[in-house]
């Protein structure tokens, strides 16, 4: 097992560009983001999918100007279903992808996107060697990057890894080089585009909303993508006053063995009359946004392999 975590660990740091010079030190070369291009068809909105993957998470943005960012691309038993959803919007370039966090249910469909389309910049967090994960899957993703001689880059909080005037995209999380548990490695992202704000939380929990409440970041939002599913170890009290949003999203399978989203979790969003749409009951979800107002269209197309 140590060996196996040596040789996936070795890999990824490979992949972010890192050479060892002596001892324990090392500097890092981190590749530097070409200009964004698409060829999908221009839009008149900004356009954010909460694609339905089933007991996972994916998240597509689609901007005016041309650009799409993918966040997480849910587990690998729909990977066939997300590609070619992809391909049926006219998209053949990802012009940022992120992968939130090594977890199977973020990262599965990770691999067979990096294989069928043309990737600008890929984000990932940089994970603690002694919980570097062994899976397949997560191996499978790197190799598949490895394969197409990309680099990745390292999310660090506090940066600005889109801007092109009219939308910006931050990363808010992580800000600590390691944690206890690997969800609170997630990569949370926001997105400004005009007057309207998107919040994305990938598997961040209480820990992680902790320290971006102590940051000082700005964490209003007009929609929220749940930490976690909507599972009761995220969305803190604190931290949803933080968010204020008008909407959430959960993401999150039918009838799955979890239990997500988690009845504390609704309580606290119905007592602050926040509406909740979900991928279970609403399928995938589109908002669209002109700079001001929003709105939401839900029941499209499901991208699970079981809907």
């Amino acid at each position: 097992m140590k060996k196996t975590r040596l040789r996936i660990f070795t890999l990824f740091m490979t992949l972010l560009g890192i050479l060892f010079l002596t001892g324990c030190s090392l500097s890092v070369n981190f590749s530097t983001p070409s200009a964004p291009a698409s060829t999908a068809a221009p839009l008149d909105k900004a356009q954010i999918y909460y694609l339905d993957v089933g007991q996972g998470d994916a998240e597509l943005i689609r901007l005016p100007t041309g650009e799409n960012i993918l966040i997480d691309a849910g587990l690998k038993s729909g990977d066939d279903q997300l590609t070619a959803y992809l391909k049926e919007l006219g998209i053949s370039r990802l012009d940022i992808l992120i992968a939130t966090h090594p977890h199977a249910d973020h990262i599965g469909g990770m691999e067979a996107v990096v294989q069928n389309f043309e990737i600008g910049e890929i984000y990932m967090p940089k994970i603690a060697d002694d919980q570097v994960p062994t899976t397949v899957t997560y191996t499978r993703l790197l190799e598949a990057i490895q394969a197409k001689n990309m680099k990745i880059n390292q999310a660090k909080a506090g940066e600005t890894i889109f801007d092109n005037g009219s939308a910006v995209l931050e990363i808010l999380a992580p800000n600590s080089i390691e944690y206890k548990d690997l969800n609170d490695y997630s990569i949370v992202t926001k997105l400004t585009y005009g007057n309207n704000r998107f919040l994305f939380m990938g598997d961040a929990e209480k820990t992680s909303e902790i320290e971006m409440l102590l940051e000082g970041y700005d964490l209003s939002c007009d929609i929220l993508k749940l930490g976690h599913h909507g599972s009761s170890t995220s969305t803190t009290d604190r931290f949803l006053a933080a968010a204020s949003p008008s909407a959430a999203i959960v993401s999150c399978g039918r009838d799955n063995d979890y239990g997500h989203p988690h009845k504390e979790t609704m309580e606290k969003l119905n007592s602050r009359r926040v509406t909740v749409y979900r991928t279970d009951t609403d399928g995938t979800i589109l908002a669209e946004s002109d700079g001001n107002t929003y709105t939401v269209t839900t029941n499209l197309t499901s991208v699970s392999k079981d809907a």
